[in-house]
Parts: C-alpha cells; sequence; structure tokens
C-alpha cells in the first residue's frame, strides 16, 4: 500500500487494531512490526499512526461507552472492522486534538466503504456526528454512588480489576494508578557506562536530534523524547544505551551481584536485567540468561552482541523443568516470573483487556512451579532476587510468604512493592532473599 495520506495512515492503524481486538496480537508488538515496516512514512504521519493506536486502545472502555450512548447497536455487536473504525474516529473526536470532527467522520465512513461495508456508511457518518455535536454533555457514573462504574470508564480500566485493586490497596490508591497509567511517560534508557559517559551520551543524542533529560532516580538513566525511530539512532546501534525502565534497573541493581559471581537468570528474555548485571560485574564471574524459546534466546544474543557484553551468554530452557545440574550453584538466582503485567498498563495498553482473575490463579501457580527450582539453584548464602512487573498480592507479597513458609533457609532482606507513577517509574514488585547455610 502506498501512504500518500491521512485516509492510508488510518487504514494502517485500522489493521493494528483488528490484530490486536480481533486476532489478539499484543499491541506493543503488532505497532512495532508495523512501524519497521512503514520506516519510509514521514515522521508526521508515524506520529499519528501511533498516537492513534495507543490511545484507542488506552481508552477503549470509555470510548465505548460513548459510542454505546449514541449508538442503538451495541459496540459487541458490531463487525470488527466498523467497530474499530469506530474506536479510532471517536478518540481522534474526543481526545486528539488537531483533528476537526468533520475530517475524523469523513475519513471513517471513506475507509468503511473502502472495506465493503458501503450499507453502513450512514450509521457510520450518524453516530460519529451525533458524539461530535454533543462531546462536551455526556453523562458518566457518578463517582460517589458509582464508584467501581466511575473509576472504569473514565480511565478505562476493567472493573474485576477495578474491584481487585479496591480490596487490596483502596480507592485513592487505585485512582492513583489509573491516572499514571494514562500520563504519557518518555522512554526510560540505561547508559551502557562500560563504554560512554552519561555527558558524552547526552550529547550524542541531541546531535541526534534527541530531546534529553537526566534521571534523578538512578545515575545510569536518562529519559528520552522527540525521536522517530529508534533503531535509526546511531547511539542505539552502537550498544551505547538500552531501553529499560528504572524499576527494570532497580531490580537488577538489588540482586547485588559481585565481580566474581556466577548469575543464573531464569527467564531473561529480551536480556536488560542480566546485561545490567553482568555490566555492574565489569567483564567478570559468569551471567547465564535462560529462556523458553529460541526465538527469546535469540532477543538476548542480538542485545548481548549490541551491548558488547562478553561475561554472560544465553541458553533455551524451561524454567518448569528442574535441572539437576544446577543444583546449589548459582551465587544469584534472578527470577523475574511471568506475570500479569498489570504494572506496565502505561506501556502496554492492551494488557488491560486480556487479563482475568482465572490468568491470574494459573501464572501464581506457573511462578511457584519455577520458584521451587530457583530456591534449589542457590548455592548456600547465595541470593535469590523474586520480580515481576504487576501489581497483585497473590502474585508478589503471598508468593514471597509462601516461599518463607516452603523453605526456611530463605531470609528476606528485601521486599518492596512500587506503584506506577511513583517517581516515574512502572508498577513492579521486587524481593530479596538470602538462603542460609546453617539449614543445609
Amino acid at each position: 500500500m502506498t501512504v500518500t495520506d491521512k485516509t492510508d495512515t488510518r487504514e494502517i492503524v485500522l489493521d493494528i487494531l483488528l490484530a490486536v481486538t480481533r486476532d489478539g496480537e499484543y499491541s506493543h508488538i503488532a505497532l512495532k512490526n508495523t512501524l519497521d515496516k512503514y520506516q519510509y512514512l514521514e515522521k508526521r504521519e508515524r506520529a499519528f499512526l501511533t498516537k492513534v493506536v495507543e490511545g484507542t486502545l488506552e481508552y477503549q472502555i470509555r470510548i465505548d461507552y460513548i459510542i454505546n450512548t449514541f449508538s442503538n447497536t451495541k459496540v459487541h455487536k458490531m463487525k470488527p472492522v466498523i467497530r474499530c473504525i469506530l474506536r479510532s474516529a471517536v478518540y481522534q473526536i474526543c481526545f486528539l486534538d488537531g483533528v476537526p470532527d468533520s475530517a475524523a467522520c469523513n475519513e471513517a465512513v471513506k475507509l468503511a466503504k473502502k472495506r465493503g461495508f458501503h450499507t453502513l456508511k450512514g450509521f457510520v457518518n450518524g453516530v460519529l456526528r451525533n458524539i461530535a455535536r454533543n462531546k462536551e454533555n455526556i453523562t458518566y457514573p457518578e463517582k460517589e454512588k458509582e464508584p467501581v462504574a466511575y473509576l472504569s470508564v473514565i480511565y478505562s480500566l476493567p472493573e474485576w480489576l477495578v474491584r481487585q485493586w479496591k480490596d487490596e490497596y483502596g480507592m485513592e490508591r487505585t485512582e492513583q494508578m489509573a491516572v499514571a497509567f494514562l500520563t504519557e511517560q518518555p522512554t526510560t534508557v540505561r547508559i551502557n557506562t562500560e563504554r560512554i559517559t552519561k555527558q558524552e551520551l547526552i550529547d550524542r543524542l541531541q546531535s541526534e536530534g534527541v530531546r534529553v533529560s537526566e534521571a534523578v532516580q538512578m545515575e545510569d538513566a536518562l529519559f528520552l523524547s522527540g525521536y522517530d525511530y529508534l533503531n535509526k539512532l546511531k547511539s542505539f546501534q552502537e550498544g551505547l544505551f538500552y531501553v529499560q525502565d528504572i524499576s527494570s534497573m532497580t531490580a537488577a541493581k538489588e540482586a547485588g551481584a559481585k565481580e566474581q559471581d556466577v548469575v543464573l537468570d531464569l527467564c531473561a528474555a529480551p536480556g536488560g536485567k542480566s546485561i545490567y548485571v553482568a555490566q555492574q560485574m565489569h567483564g567478570k564471574g559468569r551471567v547465564i540468561a535462560r529462556d523458553l524459546t529460541p526465538q527469546k534466546v535469540f532477543l538476548i544474543e542480538e542485545n548481548i552482541r549490541r551491548c558488547q557484553v562478553s561475561n554472560m551468554q544465553a541458553e533455551c530452557a524451561d524454567a518448569r523443568i528442574f535441572d539437576a545440574a544446577w543444583e546449589k550453584k548459582a551465587d544469584v538466582v534472578i527470577a523475574d516470573l511471568p506475570c500479569s503485567g498489570l504494572g506496565v498498563i502505561g506501556r502496554k495498553k492492551d494488557i488491560k483487556y486480556k487479563m482475568t482473575v482465572e490468568k491470574e490463579a494459573e501464572l501464581v501457580a506457573l511462578q511457584r512451579e519455577i520458584l521451587k527450582n530457583a530456591v534449589r539453584y542457590v548455592k548456600p548464602g547465595g541470593t535469590l532476587l523474586y520480580s515481576t512487573c504487576t501489581i497483585h498480592k497473590a502474585e508478589n507479597e503471598e508468593n514471597v510468604r509462601w516461599l518463607s513458609e516452603q523453605y526456611p533457609e530463605l531470609e528476606v532482606e528485601l521486599q518492596k512493592q512500587i506503584f506506577p507513577g511513583e517517581e516515574g517509574n512502572d508498577g513492579f514488585f521486587v524481593a530479596r532473599m538470602k538462603k542460609g547455610k546453617k539449614h543445609e
């Protein structure tokens, strides 16, 4: 497809939304693959495409509420193509400055016709123009009378998740997290201090047209914005920095690996924590970064090469299966395990729609299955670091309590739940446990 105007850009948006909402792809992957494919697009078009895709998904529950207010046919009964066309147009009308309402309506009608829905062009036009005329007068659930419904609609969070957080952390904390998720964040990167100083990297990035600010929370971190395509930056290609959130850096630091240590990372892809640990060891010791599939191992290896890390290697292994060769061999075991990912909703917009209570329970069972093996790999006197990127007590504090009950040789040295928006972080959890020698 030749992209010559916004109609074509909107068609790309439609295809991404269909891939995510109909076909089950993850939004950050679908968007990255599309941007990789359409590298020739102008920066303005790429920014528009990204903004509309992410915004439509970010506000999907609220957008559906708006559509249902003005449409006799409810969103869940619509054809997937029409549903996605309406959602992206409503996002432009209600949330995106700089796009005239008439343009959003007209382009949506054109797109419906282009995709073979000629008979529904009047429906699309009528619903959107009605919304455009009345968008300032929409009635939402009242915060005092229906607090769960209010938070769900206004901040586009599933009601079950609002209830869970309300029960675990209270309404005030829940709303603070909801606000944080909708607050635009710069890209956080970690400086490869083995190869470049902070000031040298700042100068390089600025010469490449990137806006840079320093992160007060972490000495090795910078915030980037204003760039077009990260992979095009020479400083990125040369491995002078690594895209990594402050929370992930914090977890890697808390592992406390020393220069001669043997470190085993059980679920490492794409390798950010392992690479940071390896670099803190200054090329000494050994870091083994494992993951389940060859594709994930390839990602780790790619990042090892780009960052030029010498004391780290990637391996393909299933963390659920005990590896007797590693029993009591690791000074540090990193168990950054598969989780519900609810701490990174701000970056992965569709996670909140894919997760369920049932899936959370399955993840807790998986985490404990892997943790049983992780404990056995730690040397007497060694360290087990458990971390997740979620905000869910069953996956976090309750798993640490379970570990303490099952393995009395483990002493909890650190346990920390960081909430989204605190010090510019994503939400994450980290616990560090020392394996006592007296129990061996």
